[in-house]
C-alpha cells in the first residue's frame, strides 16, 4: 500500500510538471535576475557527518556563505541569491525544496560532505568529491549516499506523513526516482560537470566521479539542481583542508568558477 501510494504522489508530480513548472519565455527569463539557490546541507540539531575537529553543518554553510559573496561580488543585481539556511538553523528537507520553488530559482545547488561508515576499514584513507544529479543509483556506494542525506527527514515529527510515506531506509521506496522524467537533467548534468572539474583542478580533490542517485530535495526542486560533496570528512587530511578558512575558500572559489562558466553559456547577453 505505501508504495502504491507513493507511485500515484509521484506520477501526479510527474503529470504535473510541465504547466507547473514551465517558463513564461527565452525573453522574459533573460529579463528577470538569475535565481541561485544555495542550500547549505543539514544545521541546528542535525550536525550531518561528523569528524575529529569540525562537522559538516558549519563547513558546508561557511562554503556558501563564502560563495553567495563571490556571486553577489561579481554580478550585483544580476544574480539573485537564495539561502536556505544562512545560520545554524535546522530546515527539513522538503522546506529547502519549498524555498527554492518560492525563489522561483533557476538553479539549485545543496551543499555537503561525505563519510563513510565508522565500520569501514578504508574509511580514514578515501578521499575526492563527488557532485551528483537526481537520477538512478546505479551502484550501492551511490545509494548509500542518498539514504545517508535523505535520513535527516527523520528527525522530523510525523516524518512519515510529509513524505508521502518515503521510507529513507528502504531501497523500495526509491522507486518514485525511477519514475521522475527528469526535465532538468541536461543543465543539472552540465553544471555537475562543471563543478566536478573545478574541484578536482582547482581546489586539488580527488575525482569520485559526477553519479546520479534519488536525493529528495533534489527530486522536489522545480529547477536544475546538484548536490555536492566537496571530500570526506573521514579522511583527517581532507578533514584539515575542509575545516580550514584556505580550503572552505578554495571550495568555494572552485564552485564559483563553475557557475560563472555555467552562467556565461545561459545568459551570454547579460550585463
Amino acid at each position: 500500500m505505501r508504495i502504491r501510494t507513493i507511485i500515484l504522489a509521484a506520477s501526479l508530480i510527474i503529470g504535473a510538471v510541465g504547466p507547473l513548472w514551465a517558463r513564461t519565455s527565452d525573453k522574459s527569463a533573460a529579463q528577470k535576475p538569475f535565481t541561485l539557490v544555495l542550500d547549505p546541507g543539514h544545521g541546528g540539531k542535525d550536525s550531518g557527518c561528523v569528524g575529529d575537529i569540525s562537522n559538516e553543518k558549519t563547513i558546508v554553510l561557511n562554503v556558501a556563505k563564502m560563495l553567495g559573496e563571490m556571486v553577489k561580488e561579481a554580478y550585483g543585481d544580476s544574480v539573485k541569491t537564495v539561502f536556505t539556511r544562512n545560520s545554524d538553523t535546522f530546515i527539513s528537507l522538503q522546506e529547502r525544496a519549498n524555498i527554492a520553488n518560492r525563489a522561483g530559482g533557476d538553479f539549485f545547488v545543496s551543499i555537503h560532505v561525505n563519510s563513510v561508515d565508522k565500520r569501514s576499514p578504508g574509511r580514514r584513507n578515501i578521499t575526492g568529491a563527488s557532485v551528483y544529479t537526481l537520477g538512478l543509483h546505479k551502484s550501492e556506494n551511490n545509494l548509500g549516499v542518498a539514504m545517508r542525506e535523505n535520513a535527516v527527514m527523520e528527525l522530523e515529527e510525523d516524518f512519515s506523513e510529509t513524505y508521502q510515506g518515503f521510507d529513507p531506509n528502504s531501497s523500495e521506496s526509491y522507486i518514485i526516482f525511477e519514475l521522475s522524467q527528469d526535465a532538468n537533467i541536461k543543465q543539472s548534468l552540465e553544471m555537475a560537470s562543471l563543478m566536478q572539474g573545478q574541484l578536482t583542478g582547482y581546489a586539488g580533490r580527488a575525482d569520485k566521479d559526477v553519479r546520479q542517485a534519488g536525493f529528495w530535495v533534489l527530486w522536489s526542486t522545480s529547477m536544475p539542481s546538484v548536490l555536492v560533496e566537496l571530500d570526506f570528512i573521514c579522511n583527517p587530511q581532507a578533514e584539515r583542508f575542509l575545516a580550514s578558512k584556505n580550503g572552505q575558500k578554495k571550495c568555494a572559489e572552485a564552485l564559483f568558477r563553475a557557475f560563472k562558466e555555467y552562467y556565461r553559456h545561459h545568459r551570454p547577453n547579460a550585463s
